[in-house]
């Protein structure tokens, strides 16, 4: 492992095994794609890795037919030492809905003995009410619990609203801040004096994530660096661009040098980049990576749509026959954004608000059809918006209710004792419990797959071949 002899170092969060494949194959890099690549990842002296959480959870189970805390546990077993980190997003856990305290509590239990180190805590909303009790419970595990702002733009989002929610996540007990930059909307000289910004609001470290989307990742990043910002995230360089990160190759050869040198070696990242390269031919040729997330899309600064939510667009209108209503689509979304209050766009106020953007423009009228989840976010079920809502969408949206406006999760009864009861006929692990309570419908047709293939080979291989325990 390099050594750089700098007393401050750049360090570098790795997103291949998450964000990246996240945003560009959305999601469907299987652990069978990481695992070869693991031993010599852990060489490089990374400051973490993330390769959990966000959408992965979903994705194992729905898509890869995987159990994704096989997935964590076999990724612990090869990253022997480095950090892994994973995305986690609040209340909302890694789900799209707010859930009790209880199987909060329970998530971020089994993740750090799983294997996670860092939790990154996130609220769609920037609700902090909706981020204590994960952090809250990741301290108590040991872990590391950072709180990410979902960087957005807007009348209400000035560096002193920044600021100042920078110096409350210090107070709420967070040991790091991320700046969330889902959609590539932080341009380089803005970048530059936010970081100056959280850094005299806080003490505590602060991290940059971006996208690349808009074509400025890299030049942002290196003003942040110069302001002084403590780790960036970055994606190997096959996985990188685009709707991804920057790439980790090109950050430290930028730094090289300089008094913020990483100390990482090229050479070995270079060996990296050759393992992950035919992956991504295989997924371009496939189609499963589409070119329209590989370009550079200077509109997201109008439209602020992360990587993941226009890769969900793109696959929403084609399921649809409607490809050609993208741009269309894309002009709706800020539209709708501004109607809910001006949400930062970000899982899953993203899919929220993009969902409803597409029937919109599908149906030929404005809230024509609302879905539930446009209705809940209305109703005040996932927390407190920065602006104010648009009543008469509001009215059309839920009639005479009252929204609420505490915590919402105040609302909800403890819910794991039900859960067990519930799934306790599929149950080979505590885990299962969780993957229950986050997708029901989905656990259970993943549990029905698992019982099928243990039912065809011999049980004693069941852990290895299937990633699941025998009972």
């Amino acid at each position: 492992m390099a050594v750089t002899e700098n007393k401050n170092p750049l360090k570098i969060t790795e997103t291949v095994l998450r964000d990246a494949h996240q945003s560009l194959i959305a999601t469907r890099m299987t652990t069978e794609d990481m695992l070869p690549i693991v031993g010599k990842m852990d060489q490089v002296g990374y400051h973490a890795v993330e390769c959990w959480g966000g959408a992965t959870f979903d994705a194992c189970l729905r898509f890869l037919k995987e159990d994704p805390w096989v997935r964590l546990r076999k990724l612990r077993e090869g990253f022997k030492h480095t950090k892994l980190q994973m995305l986690f997003r609040g209340q909302n856990i890694l789900g799209y809905k707010p859930y009790p305290d209880d199987v909060v509590e329970y998530f971020v239990q089994k993740s750090i003995a799983n294997g996670i180190d860092i939790i990154r805590i996130f609220d769609c909303l920037n609700d902090l009410r909706n981020l204590q009790t994960a952090v809250d419970a990741t301290k108590k595990e040991g872990g590391h619990a950072q709180v990410a702002l979902s960087y957005t733009l807007g009348d209400a989002y000035t560096l002193e609203y920044w600021a100042k929610m920078a110096k409350d996540i210090e107070n709420m007990g967070a040991d790091s801040l991320c700046i969330k930059d889902m959609a590539g909307l932080l341009i380089p000289y803005e970048s530059e004096r936010l970081v100056k910004a959280l850094k005299s609001a806080t003490d505590i470290p602060v991290e940059l994530h971006t996208h690349y989307t808009s074509g400025v990742g890299g030049m942002s990043y290196l003003k942040a660096v110069e302001a002084g910002v403590d780790i960036i995230d970055t994606a190997m360089s096959p996985y990188a661009m685009g709707t991804s990160q920057p790439s980790t190759e090109v950050m430290v050869e930028t730094f090289r040098g300089t008094d913020r040198d990483t100390g990482l070696d090229l050479n070995l990242l270079g060996e990296i980049a050759d393992y992950f390269r035919p992956l991504r031919e295989r997924d371009l040729e496939s189609g499963l990576m589409s070119t329209k997330v590989l370009g550079v899309n200077i509109k997201t600064l109008m439209y602020q749509v992360p990587g993941g939510m226009l890769s969900n667009l793109v696959s929403q209108l084609e399921e649809q026959g409607a490809s050609d209503k993208f741009y269309e689509v894309l002009e709706e979304v800020p539209r709708v954004r501004k109607d809910y209050g001006e949400p930062p766009l970000v899982t899953p106020s993203s899919q929220i608000v993009g969902t409803q953007a597409v029937l919109n423009v599908l149906t030929g009228e404005r809230y024509k059809m609302i879905t539930n989840e446009s209705k809940a976010l209305l109703r005040g079920e996932y927390g407190q918006t920065v602006m104010p809502m648009n009543q008469e969408v509001v009215k059309k949206a839920i009639g005479d209710e009252e929204p609420i406006t505490c915590r919402p999760a105040d609302l909800l009864e403890p819910e794991l004792p039900r859960l067990e009861k519930e799934m306790a006929q599929w149950k080979q692990q505590d885990e299962d419990v969780l993957s229950y309570a986050l997708f029901p419908q989905v656990a259970e047709e993943f549990f029905k797959y698992r019982a099928a293939q243990q039912e065809k080979i011999d049980p004693a291989k069941a852990d290895t071949e299937n990633g699941a325990y025998p009972v």
